[in-house]
Protein backbone atom coordinates (compact mmCIF):
# COMPACT_ATOMS: atom_id res chain seq x y z
CA UNK A 1 0.00 0.00 0.00
CA UNK A 2 1.45 3.58 -1.25
CA UNK A 3 1.54 5.31 2.33
CA UNK A 4 3.07 8.79 0.83
CA UNK A 5 5.52 8.52 3.37
CA UNK A 6 9.05 8.18 2.79
CA UNK A 7 10.77 4.63 2.45
CA UNK A 8 13.97 4.17 4.62
CA UNK A 9 16.58 1.47 4.83
CA UNK A 10 16.45 1.33 8.55
CA UNK A 11 15.06 2.56 11.78
CA UNK A 12 16.61 1.43 14.84
CA UNK A 13 14.49 1.39 18.29
CA UNK A 14 16.36 1.85 21.74
CA UNK A 15 15.05 2.30 25.23
CA UNK A 16 17.92 4.90 25.59
CA UNK A 17 19.54 6.68 22.89
CA UNK A 18 22.99 8.34 24.14
CA UNK A 19 23.70 11.05 20.95
CA UNK A 20 26.81 13.02 22.77
CA UNK A 21 26.15 15.78 20.75
CA UNK A 22 24.12 18.11 22.43
CA UNK A 23 26.85 17.18 25.75
CA UNK A 24 24.84 15.93 28.57
CA UNK A 25 21.67 14.18 26.53
CA UNK A 26 20.24 11.32 26.81
CA UNK A 27 16.98 10.66 24.64
CA UNK A 28 14.01 8.30 26.15
CA UNK A 29 12.55 5.77 23.74
CA UNK A 30 13.59 7.08 20.71
CA UNK A 31 14.40 5.45 17.06
CA UNK A 32 17.31 7.02 14.69
CA UNK A 33 16.44 6.48 11.22
CA UNK A 34 18.84 5.10 8.41
CA UNK A 35 19.12 5.43 4.79
CA UNK A 36 21.91 5.45 2.05
CA UNK A 37 24.06 4.54 5.07
CA UNK A 38 23.10 8.18 6.79
CA UNK A 39 21.33 9.45 9.53
CA UNK A 40 18.07 10.97 8.51
CA UNK A 41 15.78 11.65 11.74
CA UNK A 42 16.26 11.04 15.73
CA UNK A 43 12.63 11.15 16.83
CA UNK A 44 10.46 9.89 19.37
CA UNK A 45 9.74 5.96 18.62
CA UNK A 46 5.61 7.06 19.23
CA UNK A 47 6.49 9.54 15.66
CA UNK A 48 8.30 6.72 13.63
CA UNK A 49 4.95 5.17 12.22
CA UNK A 50 3.40 8.31 11.07
CA UNK A 51 6.53 9.89 9.54
CA UNK A 52 8.65 6.63 7.63
CA UNK A 53 8.18 3.54 6.33
CA UNK A 54 11.15 1.11 6.97
CA UNK A 55 12.41 -2.47 4.84
CA UNK A 56 14.15 -3.20 8.44
CA UNK A 57 13.54 -2.29 11.81
CA UNK A 58 15.48 -3.22 15.22
CA UNK A 59 13.90 -3.21 18.28
CA UNK A 60 16.46 -2.42 21.13
CA UNK A 61 13.78 -2.66 24.32
CA UNK A 62 16.78 -2.64 26.96
CA UNK A 63 19.64 -1.24 24.83
CA UNK A 64 21.47 1.98 24.71
CA UNK A 65 22.43 3.30 21.60
CA UNK A 66 25.08 5.23 21.37
CA UNK A 67 27.72 6.59 18.42
CA UNK A 68 30.48 4.14 16.96
CA UNK A 69 33.33 3.96 19.34
CA UNK A 70 36.94 5.26 17.75
CA UNK A 71 39.74 4.14 18.80
CA UNK A 72 42.09 7.21 18.25
CA UNK A 73 45.65 5.20 18.38
CA UNK A 74 46.82 1.10 18.05
CA UNK A 75 49.08 -0.69 15.91
CA UNK A 76 46.25 -3.45 14.83
CA UNK A 77 48.61 -6.05 13.51
CA UNK A 78 50.30 -6.19 16.52
CA UNK A 79 47.40 -8.37 17.64
CA UNK A 80 49.84 -11.50 16.37
CA UNK A 81 52.18 -10.25 19.09
CA UNK A 82 49.95 -10.10 22.31
CA UNK A 83 51.32 -11.48 25.27
CA UNK A 84 54.43 -11.81 23.59
CA UNK A 85 56.90 -10.06 26.13
CA UNK A 86 55.22 -8.63 29.15
CA UNK A 87 56.22 -6.71 32.78
CA UNK A 88 58.56 -5.00 30.96
CA UNK A 89 59.82 -1.04 30.65
CA UNK A 90 59.05 0.56 26.97
CA UNK A 91 62.37 0.83 25.57
CA UNK A 92 63.45 -2.85 27.32
CA UNK A 93 60.08 -4.32 25.78
CA UNK A 94 60.66 -2.59 22.11
CA UNK A 95 64.44 -3.30 21.57
CA UNK A 96 65.06 -6.80 22.89
CA UNK A 97 61.72 -8.03 22.42
CA UNK A 98 59.32 -6.31 20.09
CA UNK A 99 61.53 -4.74 16.93
CA UNK A 100 63.60 -8.35 17.09
CA UNK A 101 60.04 -9.72 16.19
CA UNK A 102 59.08 -7.58 13.43
CA UNK A 103 62.57 -7.54 12.04
CA UNK A 104 61.72 -11.88 11.65
CA UNK A 105 57.96 -11.52 11.02
CA UNK A 106 56.92 -8.24 10.06
CA UNK A 107 55.22 -8.42 5.99
CA UNK A 108 52.22 -7.81 4.32
CA UNK A 109 50.47 -11.07 4.91
CA UNK A 110 51.29 -10.11 8.50
CA UNK A 111 49.82 -6.84 8.69
CA UNK A 112 46.91 -7.97 6.59
CA UNK A 113 46.17 -11.46 9.27
CA UNK A 114 46.84 -9.42 12.29
CA UNK A 115 44.73 -6.81 11.37
CA UNK A 116 42.05 -9.20 10.22
CA UNK A 117 42.06 -10.14 13.93
CA UNK A 118 42.11 -6.90 15.35
CA UNK A 119 38.90 -5.58 13.41
CA UNK A 120 37.12 -8.33 14.94
CA UNK A 121 38.07 -7.65 18.36
CA UNK A 122 37.90 -4.16 17.96
CA UNK A 123 34.16 -4.82 16.28
CA UNK A 124 32.87 -7.07 18.52
CA UNK A 125 33.78 -4.42 21.50
CA UNK A 126 31.76 -1.90 20.00
CA UNK A 127 34.39 0.04 17.82
CA UNK A 128 33.48 1.07 14.02
CA UNK A 129 36.48 3.61 13.76
CA UNK A 130 40.50 3.26 14.60
CA UNK A 131 43.56 5.15 13.70
CA UNK A 132 46.45 2.65 12.99
CA UNK A 133 49.73 3.27 12.69
CA UNK A 134 52.31 0.38 11.20
CA UNK A 135 54.09 -0.89 8.33
CA UNK A 136 52.59 -1.76 5.40
CA UNK A 137 49.63 0.25 5.26
CA UNK A 138 48.25 -0.81 2.25
CA UNK A 139 47.94 -4.34 4.05
CA UNK A 140 45.80 -2.99 6.92
CA UNK A 141 43.83 -1.38 4.56
CA UNK A 142 42.50 -4.29 2.74
CA UNK A 143 42.00 -5.96 5.61
CA UNK A 144 39.80 -3.24 7.32
CA UNK A 145 37.61 -2.74 4.02
CA UNK A 146 37.26 -6.81 4.45
CA UNK A 147 35.95 -6.25 7.36
CA UNK A 148 33.90 -3.53 7.11
CA UNK A 149 34.93 -1.29 9.73
CA UNK A 150 36.14 2.56 9.28
CA UNK A 151 39.73 2.82 9.57
CA UNK A 152 42.31 6.26 9.53
CA UNK A 153 45.36 4.45 7.79
CA UNK A 154 48.85 5.85 9.35
CA UNK A 155 51.76 5.97 6.65
CA UNK A 156 54.29 5.41 9.11
CA UNK A 157 57.64 7.30 9.05
CA UNK A 158 61.11 6.18 10.69
CA UNK A 159 64.50 6.81 10.11
CA UNK A 160 65.72 3.36 10.64
CA UNK A 161 65.21 0.39 7.79
CA UNK A 162 62.88 -2.49 8.37
CA UNK A 163 61.51 -5.27 6.32
CA UNK A 164 58.64 -2.51 4.83
CA UNK A 165 61.07 0.28 3.58
CA UNK A 166 64.36 1.25 4.01
CA UNK A 167 64.54 4.77 4.86
CA UNK A 168 62.32 7.97 5.55
CA UNK A 169 61.54 8.72 2.10
CA UNK A 170 61.42 5.45 1.09
CA UNK A 171 58.16 5.16 3.71
CA UNK A 172 56.76 8.66 2.89
CA UNK A 173 56.96 7.57 -1.23
CA UNK A 174 54.88 3.73 -0.25
CA UNK A 175 52.74 5.50 2.03
CA UNK A 176 51.74 7.94 -0.14
CA UNK A 177 51.45 5.35 -3.11
CA UNK A 178 49.14 2.95 -0.63
CA UNK A 179 46.75 6.24 -0.18
CA UNK A 180 46.73 6.73 -3.69
CA UNK A 181 45.42 3.38 -4.52
CA UNK A 182 42.08 3.91 -2.33
CA UNK A 183 41.92 7.18 -2.60
CA UNK A 184 37.47 7.21 -2.34
CA UNK A 185 36.93 4.43 -0.44
CA UNK A 186 34.29 6.39 1.87
CA UNK A 187 35.64 3.65 4.94
CA UNK A 188 39.20 4.90 5.07
CA UNK A 189 41.07 8.02 5.43
CA UNK A 190 44.57 8.21 6.15
CA UNK A 191 47.43 10.23 8.41
CA UNK A 192 50.76 10.90 8.31
CA UNK A 193 52.28 8.82 11.24
CA UNK A 194 55.78 9.83 11.94
CA UNK A 195 56.42 7.17 14.74
CA UNK A 196 57.89 9.36 17.36
CA UNK A 197 60.69 11.81 18.05
CA UNK A 198 63.39 9.19 19.28
CA UNK A 199 62.87 7.67 16.07
CA UNK A 200 62.44 10.44 13.10
CA UNK A 201 64.91 12.94 12.37
CA UNK A 202 64.60 16.83 11.95
CA UNK A 203 64.76 16.07 8.34
CA UNK A 204 62.21 13.74 8.21
CA UNK A 205 59.63 16.14 10.18
CA UNK A 206 60.15 18.48 7.83
CA UNK A 207 59.01 16.39 4.73
CA UNK A 208 56.04 15.12 6.88
CA UNK A 209 55.15 18.61 7.65
CA UNK A 210 55.71 19.67 4.04
CA UNK A 211 53.09 16.34 2.95
CA UNK A 212 50.48 17.07 5.39
CA UNK A 213 50.38 21.05 4.23
CA UNK A 214 50.10 19.71 0.96
CA UNK A 215 47.39 17.00 1.39
CA UNK A 216 45.90 17.89 4.64
CA UNK A 217 46.11 15.04 6.64
CA UNK A 218 46.58 14.73 10.46
CA UNK A 219 50.04 14.27 12.12
CA UNK A 220 49.86 10.93 14.56
CA UNK A 221 52.89 10.49 16.52
CA UNK A 222 54.03 9.03 19.79
CA UNK A 223 54.86 12.05 21.93
CA UNK A 224 56.10 12.51 26.15
CA UNK A 225 55.66 8.81 26.72
CA UNK A 226 58.38 8.39 29.14
CA UNK A 227 60.38 10.58 31.14
CA UNK A 228 63.14 8.56 29.63
CA UNK A 229 62.43 9.87 25.96
CA UNK A 230 62.22 12.98 26.95
CA UNK A 231 65.75 12.81 29.32
CA UNK A 232 67.23 11.57 26.16
CA UNK A 233 65.91 14.36 23.93
CA UNK A 234 67.13 17.19 26.37
CA UNK A 235 70.83 15.09 26.13
CA UNK A 236 70.89 15.03 22.05
CA UNK A 237 68.72 18.20 20.95
CA UNK A 238 69.60 20.31 24.54
CA UNK A 239 65.66 20.53 24.36
CA UNK A 240 62.13 18.86 25.32
CA UNK A 241 60.61 16.60 22.54
CA UNK A 242 57.44 18.81 22.42
CA UNK A 243 59.49 22.03 22.22
CA UNK A 244 61.65 20.50 19.39
CA UNK A 245 58.15 19.78 17.22
CA UNK A 246 56.98 23.20 17.73
CA UNK A 247 60.10 24.97 16.64
CA UNK A 248 60.07 22.38 13.91
CA UNK A 249 56.57 23.81 12.68
CA UNK A 250 54.65 20.78 13.77
CA UNK A 251 52.16 21.78 16.41
CA UNK A 252 48.80 22.52 15.17
CA UNK A 253 45.00 21.26 14.84
CA UNK A 254 46.34 18.37 12.83
CA UNK A 255 48.51 17.13 15.31
CA UNK A 256 47.42 13.62 17.49
CA UNK A 257 49.83 13.72 20.38
CA UNK A 258 50.01 9.79 21.54
CA UNK A 259 50.16 8.91 25.35
CA UNK A 260 51.44 13.25 26.21
CA UNK A 261 51.93 11.71 29.57
CA UNK A 262 54.34 13.69 31.55
CA UNK A 263 53.72 17.55 30.25
CA UNK A 264 54.50 20.19 32.29
CA UNK A 265 52.21 23.49 32.87
CA UNK A 266 53.44 25.32 29.67
CA UNK A 267 53.55 22.57 27.33
CA UNK A 268 50.04 21.93 28.09
CA UNK A 269 49.07 25.62 27.67
CA UNK A 270 51.18 25.09 24.24
CA UNK A 271 49.06 21.92 23.06
CA UNK A 272 45.63 24.04 23.78
CA UNK A 273 46.93 26.84 22.14
CA UNK A 274 48.13 25.44 18.60
CA UNK A 275 44.42 23.34 19.01
CA UNK A 276 46.07 20.02 19.11
CA UNK A 277 44.53 16.83 20.71
CA UNK A 278 46.06 14.06 22.59
CA UNK A 279 45.20 10.22 22.31
CA UNK A 280 45.21 8.97 25.84
CA UNK A 281 45.72 5.38 26.39
CA UNK A 282 45.87 4.73 30.33
CA UNK A 283 45.77 0.92 29.91
CA UNK A 284 49.45 0.94 27.99
CA UNK A 285 50.44 4.03 29.85
CA UNK A 286 49.59 1.55 33.08
CA UNK A 287 51.07 -1.31 31.92
CA UNK A 288 54.49 0.07 30.49
CA UNK A 289 54.77 2.15 33.88
CA UNK A 290 54.70 4.91 31.73
CA UNK A 291 52.49 7.30 34.27
CA UNK A 292 49.42 8.85 34.28
CA UNK A 293 48.70 11.57 31.82
CA UNK A 294 47.37 14.93 33.09
CA UNK A 295 44.13 14.70 31.37
CA UNK A 296 41.56 16.46 33.50
CA UNK A 297 44.28 19.73 33.37
CA UNK A 298 44.16 19.18 29.18
CA UNK A 299 40.17 19.46 29.24
CA UNK A 300 40.28 22.42 31.56
CA UNK A 301 42.59 23.97 29.07
CA UNK A 302 40.15 23.27 26.03
CA UNK A 303 42.31 20.36 24.35
CA UNK A 304 40.70 18.04 22.21
CA UNK A 305 41.23 14.37 24.15
CA UNK A 306 40.45 11.05 22.23
CA UNK A 307 40.91 7.17 23.52
CA UNK A 308 43.55 4.62 22.45
CA UNK A 309 44.47 1.27 23.31
CA UNK A 310 47.76 1.47 21.76
CA UNK A 311 48.48 -1.98 20.27
CA UNK A 312 47.74 -5.57 21.56
CA UNK A 313 51.26 -6.02 22.55
CA UNK A 314 50.93 -3.45 25.21
CA UNK A 315 47.55 -3.27 26.31
CA UNK A 316 46.52 -6.24 25.76
CA UNK A 317 43.49 -5.67 24.63
CA UNK A 318 41.56 -3.60 22.32
CA UNK A 319 38.80 -2.32 24.08
CA UNK A 320 37.84 1.28 24.95
CA UNK A 321 34.91 0.25 27.83
CA UNK A 322 38.16 -0.36 29.91
CA UNK A 323 39.87 2.55 28.77
CA UNK A 324 36.63 4.69 29.13
CA UNK A 325 36.60 3.27 33.08
CA UNK A 326 40.34 3.57 33.40
CA UNK A 327 40.43 7.42 31.63
CA UNK A 328 37.72 8.50 34.54
CA UNK A 329 39.23 6.92 37.67
CA UNK A 330 43.00 7.81 37.08
CA UNK A 331 41.99 11.48 36.01
CA UNK A 332 39.95 11.32 39.30
CA UNK A 333 43.01 10.20 41.15
CA UNK A 334 45.60 12.53 39.45
CA UNK A 335 43.99 15.62 40.37
CA UNK A 336 42.78 14.57 43.27
CA UNK A 337 39.12 15.53 42.66
CA UNK A 338 36.01 13.07 41.92
CA UNK A 339 34.51 15.41 39.68
CA UNK A 340 37.45 15.93 37.50
CA UNK A 341 36.31 13.58 34.75
CA UNK A 342 32.64 12.46 34.55
CA UNK A 343 30.91 10.31 32.54
CA UNK A 344 30.12 12.24 30.03
CA UNK A 345 33.49 13.14 29.69
CA UNK A 346 35.19 10.01 28.98
CA UNK A 347 31.94 9.15 26.48
CA UNK A 348 33.19 11.70 24.24
CA UNK A 349 36.48 11.11 24.77
CA UNK A 350 35.72 7.61 23.10
CA UNK A 351 33.32 9.17 20.27
CA UNK A 352 32.88 12.46 19.04
CA UNK A 353 36.82 13.45 20.36
CA UNK A 354 38.53 10.83 18.63
CA UNK A 355 36.29 11.74 15.40
CA UNK A 356 37.60 15.27 15.95
CA UNK A 357 41.03 14.62 16.13
CA UNK A 358 41.02 12.82 12.67
CA UNK A 359 39.13 15.88 11.26
CA UNK A 360 36.02 13.35 10.67
CA UNK A 361 33.62 15.18 12.99
CA UNK A 362 31.59 16.40 10.61
CA UNK A 363 30.74 12.53 9.39
CA UNK A 364 30.70 10.50 12.60
CA UNK A 365 31.25 10.80 16.67
CA UNK A 366 27.94 11.30 17.51
CA UNK A 367 24.43 10.69 16.40
CA UNK A 368 23.29 13.56 14.72
CA UNK A 369 21.39 13.77 11.13
CA UNK A 370 23.54 13.51 7.83
CA UNK A 371 26.18 11.79 9.87
CA UNK A 372 26.90 7.86 8.97
CA UNK A 373 25.48 5.41 10.95
CA UNK A 374 28.05 4.28 12.72
CA UNK A 375 26.35 3.06 15.59
CA UNK A 376 26.87 0.71 19.12
CA UNK A 377 24.36 -0.71 21.00
CA UNK A 378 24.97 -2.28 24.12
CA UNK A 379 22.26 -4.22 26.50
CA UNK A 380 21.66 -3.70 29.88
CA UNK A 381 19.55 -6.80 30.09
CA UNK A 382 21.88 -8.67 32.79
CA UNK A 383 22.02 -8.95 36.12
CA UNK A 384 25.41 -7.26 36.71
CA UNK A 385 23.69 -4.00 35.31
CA UNK A 386 20.55 -3.36 36.85
CA UNK A 387 19.33 -1.47 38.50
CA UNK A 388 19.74 1.75 35.95
CA UNK A 389 19.65 5.37 36.88
CA UNK A 390 22.05 7.02 34.55
CA UNK A 391 22.79 4.76 31.61
CA UNK A 392 25.94 6.69 30.73
CA UNK A 393 27.15 6.01 33.98
CA UNK A 394 26.72 2.37 32.93
CA UNK A 395 28.65 3.15 30.41
CA UNK A 396 31.86 4.52 31.79
CA UNK A 397 31.73 2.31 34.84
CA UNK A 398 29.85 -0.70 34.50
CA UNK A 399 29.07 -2.18 30.82
CA UNK A 400 31.81 -3.77 29.53
CA UNK A 401 32.39 -4.61 25.85
CA UNK A 402 30.95 -7.97 26.20
CA UNK A 403 27.75 -5.93 26.40
CA UNK A 404 27.92 -4.71 22.90
CA UNK A 405 25.05 -6.58 21.16
CA UNK A 406 25.12 -4.73 17.73
CA UNK A 407 27.12 -2.48 15.11
CA UNK A 408 26.25 -0.54 12.31
CA UNK A 409 28.96 1.19 9.88
CA UNK A 410 27.90 3.62 7.57
CA UNK A 411 24.41 1.83 8.44
CA UNK A 412 25.24 -1.94 7.49
CA UNK A 413 25.03 -4.45 10.37
CA UNK A 414 28.67 -5.37 11.47
CA UNK A 415 27.66 -7.28 14.72
CA UNK A 416 24.03 -8.95 14.82
CA UNK A 417 23.34 -10.10 18.29
CA UNK A 418 26.87 -10.55 19.73
CA UNK A 419 28.05 -12.42 16.44
CA UNK A 420 30.13 -10.69 13.86
CA UNK A 421 28.68 -10.56 10.26
CA UNK A 422 31.75 -10.16 8.15
CA UNK A 423 34.40 -12.68 9.27
CA UNK A 424 34.75 -16.04 10.64
CA UNK A 425 35.55 -16.40 14.00
CA UNK A 426 36.94 -19.99 14.42
CA UNK A 427 38.61 -19.12 11.00
CA UNK A 428 40.58 -16.09 12.45
CA UNK A 429 41.10 -18.22 15.66
CA UNK A 430 43.00 -20.63 13.14
CA UNK A 431 45.07 -17.91 11.80
CA UNK A 432 46.59 -16.59 15.01
CA UNK A 433 47.49 -20.10 16.08
CA UNK A 434 49.14 -20.36 12.58
CA UNK A 435 50.98 -16.98 13.26
CA UNK A 436 51.87 -18.01 16.50
CA UNK A 437 53.63 -21.17 16.07
CA UNK A 438 55.78 -19.73 13.29
CA UNK A 439 56.57 -16.59 15.99
CA UNK A 440 57.72 -18.87 19.09
CA UNK A 441 57.37 -22.23 17.38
Amino acid sequence: MNTGLPVVDLVIEARWVVPVEPAGAVLDQHAVVVDAGRIVAVVPQTEVGGRFVARKRKHLPQHVLLPGLVNLHTHAAMTLLRGLADDLPLMQWLQDHVWPAEARHASAQFVHDGTLLACAEMLRGGITCFNDMYFFPAAAAEAALASGIRAAIGLITVDFPSNYAADADDYLAKGLAARDRFLGQTLLSFCLAPHAPYTVADRSFVQVLTLAEQIELPLHLHLHETVQEIEDSRQRFAMRPLERLRRLGLLGPGLIAVHAVHLEAQEIELLAAHGCSVAHCPSSNLKLASGIAPIAQLAARGVNLGLGTDGAASNNRLDLFQEMRLAALLGKQRDGRADAIDAHQVLRMATLGGACALGLDADIGSIAVGKWADLCAVSFDDVALVPCYDPVSHLAYAAGREHVSDVWVAGRIRVDDGRLVENDESGLIRLALLWQNKIRP
